[in-house]
């Protein structure tokens, strides 16, 4: 399967072997004894990945937020908010396989991971720019006065990639199941009494869309 595959001009897919073997234009990758280190330009891109392991081997993104970004003042916030957009946004997800098993007489599933992908989105093309601005502004109401969650997801973008790019080309016998597909950013307050945040109402999802 060729990697890089994109879906329109927004969002670009490929597989970790690949990333690691070959790192696009302002990424580095060094060889550990136990696995590989990955170094970036940060003036131009954003890694929200955590560490993981593949193949055996412990896979680090040197001066990576994490898939959850934690901020705890307006500075943090409007620093973050800046880099979203305006930069390269670089996240894992995994895409998996259903697994049926039976155990104490009650069906469970679990996840197999098939393949683990590096996605990266522009923060600063004006559609995927418009839409992380608008579900900001939409979910948080007042990041001085309350904490809050918010899940940017791109669970719906990676089934319509992978229908295009992984069950056309028979690569995978079922539809995957996507883990990881979003990131989130979550603003710790100084309120006394945050009762929103308390009672689990300040958590919100946006989607985005990248075609």
């Amino acid at each position: 399967m060729p990697v890089n595959k994109q879906s329109g001009s927004r969002m670009r897919v490929t597989e970790v072997e690949e990333f690691v073997r070959n790192p696009p234009p302002g990424f580095s990758v060094e060889t550990l004894g136990s696995g590989y280190r990955v170094r970036c330009n940060e003036e131009k891109s954003l890694v929200l990945i955590d560490d993981f392991q593949s193949c055996g081997k412990k896979i680090v993104f040197h001066n990576s937020l994490g898939r959850k970004v934690k901020m705890h003042n307006l500075w943090e916030y409007s620093s973050t908010r800046k880099s979203l957009l305006s930069k390269e946004i670089y996240l894992l997800i995994s895409a998996c396989e259903e697994q049926s098993s039976v155990s104490n007489k009650k069906a469970a599933r679990e996840l197999s991971v098939v393949k683990q992908y590096v996605v990266c989105i522009d923060g600063n093309e004006p559609f995927t720019k418009w839409q992380l601005e608008r579900g900001m502004d939409g979910t948080i109401s007042s990041v001085t006065g309350e904490s809050y969650r918010v899940d940017i997801d791109l669970t719906e973008e990676m089934e319509s990639w992978a229908a295009k790019n992984l069950i056309s080309d028979d690569l995978m016998k079922v539809k995957p199941v996507w883990r990881d597909a979003s990131f989130t950013l979550k603003y710790y307050s100084d309120a006394l009494f945050d009762f929103p945040h308390w009672l689990g109402f300040s958590k919100r999802t946006f989607k985005l869309r990248m075609t």
